[in-house]
């Protein structure tokens, strides 16, 4: 039984992307950190596009080898393959976008852990699982490496997989060019060529650039270059053309490239060209695997390549299977695909990771309701939240479906120390009470400390609003949440918008789904919403009705508590589990108020304090999974 579409061999590192565009890479002030490598960018673009994929390869036994394995895992990609080295490090590449034609970088790749991948990592078992098996010519250029692959491919074939090559030439990681030569595409070496030509018949595909064509090829001709290739090899080849896409041949090379089998291309602004052959290889890899014609599949790999020359980065540029088939329908109406707003979003939306979709989460971001307890301060309330983290991970007890929200100003130590969890964290930014919203001080005027945050916090924020509010009430909250979401957009943040316009105003069946709709109307689209309970069914569906016309991939609502008995709270939850959207709860008071009270007061211990709360946390628990259970 195959349960993989496919298995990638090869190089895997931790992609080190400077932060500033235009700029030299000695002038890099920042990086994002993505995974790279070849074969590790495509068994995410294939795992994105809806494939089965697999990665093998080895990584280092410290944070950035955990990281590669942790962000393949959270890509649905398969690390069965994975091994973890103990004697060697990650590999790790520095990358710049210097302008539209130059991209420095460096490979820290001396002694790396994928370069020791050798037969005995090679279990004939996994291969056996994979329809496919994919190779890349790095791992052909070191001889311990060569026969890693080498027995792969055999087992596949031995196994009716199909194989495939991307040709993925580094002059420099052959040893023809120094570290600083990373940039470099193309040196001419009889001894790659040979190399490579004496594996091609191995392969039922072959990719590769036209200047990869030349070393697999020994030619600089580009016809002579492949008519060689197919001298040994029966495979389909495919040569990306850049600019005008890329062309397949099954059979004879014909005298031109345009005689070739070609997909439509995709007329686009060129931001970054690093990745995009692992993103064309990806959307190739699609097609073929489906079975699709030569057409079909390189309309899939040249429209993936568009994506990631669009965009910074490698893995992260490319497309959801759904964002590809937005793009296929309405087609490109900006050319810098990465400021096209509604494509932006559907990218965004369709390839967050983590699965949330039951949510039981403790909410003790109360700042104004703690400092206002007799008995509080500032470290004693800090104390009473790392007390309520105990709670919440007793009740938790390493399962999914369970989160927090904390804020950093009076719980940092709890908000820190609940970053090895795996609970869901949201963190609240507004000034507690204010109208019109404020932010927490600590954000900076320009929100900048955002860029501070792990990735893992989700920014919370609390509005007052309501659609009766005026002209001038309006237009500065809508400011600043607009900003606060563009900020948290940018650095990578999901961002949850709570709104409770019943303490603004009257509200009715609609008024929560207006104000949902506002927001959309201005540009915000939240990953959550967190919304006070409704009181009919109609006001429920009114509200999921705004949020699903907007945005059909929404993380989707959590219920807040309003500091109510557990008894309305069980009737409030009954009511609002029978929408599929609503995925839960985030309750503070009514978990905590009691304990809270008396830790601050000195009437009870710590431990007692934590056994208060985790009962009456696991009863919340207990009563949603019940409503959600027997919703009719």
């Amino acid at each position: 039984m195959k349960d993989l579409d496919l298995i990638t061999i090869g190089r895997s590192s931790v992609d080190l992307y400077g932060g500033q565009v235009g700029g030299r890479l000695e002038d890099m002030a920042s990086f994002q950190k993505y995974v790279g490598g070849s074969p590790t960018n495509m068994s995410v673009g294939t795992a994105r596009l809806g494939l089965k994929s697999a990665l093998m390869t080895r990584v280092g036994d410290e944070h950035m080898g955990r990281f590669i394995r942790e962000q393949l895992a959270r890509e649905g990609v398969c690390v069965d393959g994975v091994i973890t080295d103990k004697d060697r490090l990650t590999a790790l590449v520095l990358l710049g976008i210097r302008d539209e034609h130059r991209f420095p970088l460096i490979f820290y790749r001396e002694n790396c852990a994928d370069m020791a991948l050798c037969e005995d990592d090679v279990d004939p078992a996994f291969i056996a699982r994979a329809r496919a098996v994919v190779a890349t010519g790095t791992h052909l250029s070191h001889k311990k490496t060569e026969a890693a692959v080498l027995k792969a491919l055999r087992l596949a074939r031995e196994n009716g997989a199909q194989t495939a090559l991307d040709i993925d030439y580094r002059p420099n990681l052959w040893g023809l060019s120094g570290h600083g030569d990373g940039e470099n595409r193309f040196i001419e070496s009889a001894a790659v060529t040979a190399k490579l030509q004496s594996t091609l018949h191995l392969f039922d595909l072959i990719v590769g650039t036209e200047e990869e064509f030349h070393i697999a090829g020994g030619s600089t001709d580009t016809i002579e270059a492949l008519r060689a290739v197919r001298k040994v090899s029966k495979a389909t080849l495919v040569c990306k053309r850049g600019p005008m896409g890329a062309v397949a041949f099954t059979g004879d090379v014909p005298d031109s490239l345009d005689e070739g089998e070609a997909g439509p291309g995709f007329p686009i602004e060129v931001f970054n060209v690093l990745g995009a052959g692992d993103g064309f290889m990806s959307g190739l890899l699609k097609g073929w695997l489906d079975g699709e014609t030569w057409p079909v599949a390189l309309k899939y790999a040249n429209a993936c390549g568009a994506f990631a020359v669009s965009r910074h980065g490698c893995a992260p540029a490319y497309p959801s299977w759904e964002e590809l088939q937005f793009f296929f329908k309405r087609g490109v109406v900006n050319k810098a695909l990465r400021h096209d707003q509604p494509l932006e979003q559907i990218h965004w939306s369709t390839n967050r990771t983590g699965d949330w979709s039951t949510m039981r989460v403790f909410a003790f971001d109360h700042r104004m309701q703690l400092e206002t307890l007799a008995g509080a301060d500032a470290k004693k309330i800090g104390a009473f939240k790392k007390l309520c983290l105990d709670a919440a991970t007793q009740v938790q007890g390493g399962k999914a479906g369970y989160g927090i929200l904390c804020d950093n100003r009076l719980g940092r130590d709890a908000l820190y120390a609940a970053a090895e969890t795996g609970l869901w964290i949201g963190r609240p930014v507004e000034w507690p009470g204010s109208r019109p919203l404020t932010l927490e001080p600590e954000l900076g005027p320009d929100f900048g400390a955002l860029n501070e945050w792990p990735l893992s916090h989700v920014v919370k924020v609390l509005c007052f609003y309501h659609p009766d509010d005026t002209a001038e009430m309006k237009a500065e909250q809508e400011a600043t949440v607009t900003r606060l979401f563009h900020a948290s957009r940018r650095n990578r943040l999901e961002f949850l918008l709570e709104v409770i316009p019943s303490k603004a105003g009257p509200v009715d069946d609609q008024t929560t789904a207006n104000v949902i709709q506002r927001f959309y109307d201005i540009g915000v689209y939240p990953d959550w919403w967190k919304l006070e309970p409704m009181q009919t069914d109609a006001g429920w569906q009114a509200a999921c009705d705004a949020i699903t016309r907007n945005d059909a991939h929404t993380r989707g609502i959590v219920v807040l508590g309003l500091g109510e008995s557990e008894e309305t709270l069980a009737a409030s939850f009954a009511k609002a589990a029978k929408f599929d959207l609503v995925k839960g709860f985030a309750v503070g008071r009514t978990i905590f108020a009691e304990a809270a009270e008396g830790y601050m007061s000195g009437k009870i211990a710590a431990d007692q304090a934590v056994k208060m709360m985790a009962d009456n946390y696991t009863r919340l628990c207990t009563l949603w999974d019940a409503a959600r259970k027997n919703r009719g």
